[in-house]
């Protein structure tokens, strides 16, 4: 029986999802628990392979598991194998001919940072802190230009290849709140795939806008250059929010 897991954990302390030797992950420890739960040995597969340090609300997990186990008691058969930093949500069946990591409709990620004249120890493990204050309103202003489909290819990691850097992002906001000490800013953005690290560097893009740099968005689009682009912002400030399959029962 393919079922679904609606899966959240804390990525501080995990070497990313991808199983990796001698370091600790979280399809490690899932399939770990997994095979303490039903005696033998199950391979999962994530919606998206998140880095060392970041968080997920609504990762989503499929895998083959026993038939005599009704889809939505593998939850509570997961959590009690689980460690406190990752749990299983929800559990249910897939519908037929379902695939993980083809079938998402749209992905949300939120990059999280906050500004303070000191540092926070509450906010150290997910939010990365910002040197000055930014003006959300330059932010918003060229969050609209990442908008719609464009080519990507200056917005990931060097060295990384794909078979297309085009990606169509649905929306980007921005939003501000405060919090004791400080203000903690948001960057929250839906699409219809990712780059590896182009959200920490659309992210750290925003930021330096809203701090003065001048927007570099436009050149990077036309040379595909990461030089046009500002830092990658640290991993602690992002989570993977959901991965939308048009099935409720998914949704964080």
């Amino acid at each position: 029986m393919k079922a679904l897991l609606l899966v959240s954990y804390d990525g501080t302390d995990f070497s990313g999802w991808q199983r990796q030797p001698g370091v600790r992950t979280v399809q490690q420890v899932m399939e770990e628990a997994a095979e303490r739960a039903f005696a033998r040995h199950i391979a999962l597969t994530a919606s998206g392979r998140t880095d060392a340090g970041v968080h997920a609300l609504g990762q989503v997990v499929e895998g083959e598991f026993p038939d005599t186990i009704p889809p939505e008691k593998l939850r509570e058969c997961f959590n009690v194998q689980l460690p406190s930093d990752v749990k299983v949500i929800r559990s249910c069946s897939a519908p037929d001919g379902f695939d993980v990591t083809r079938d998402a409709k749209r992905k949300t990620y939120c990059y999280n940072a906050y500004y303070a004249e000191s540092e926070l120890p509450l906010f150290s493990r997910y939010a990365a802190r910002l040197k000055w204050r930014p003006d959300t309103e330059k932010m918003r202003l060229a969050a609209q230009l990442l908008v719609g489909e464009h080519d990507f290819a200056a917005f990931r990691a060097a060295g990384y290849t794909s078979k297309t850097s085009v990606r169509t992002l649905f929306a980007v906001t921005i939003v501000e709140k405060p919090i004791p000490g400080g203000t903690l800013f948001s960057v929250r953005v839906t699409g219809n795939g990712f780059l590896y690290n182009m959200v920490r560097i659309l992210a750290g893009e925003l930021f330096a806008i809203g701090c003065g740099k001048p927007e570099g968005i436009t050149r990077a689009f036309k040379t595909g250059e990461r030089s046009a682009l500002s830092v990658t912002m640290p991993a602690q400030g992002l989570v993977l929010e959901s991965a939308d399959y048009g099935i409720a029962e998914l949704l964080p």
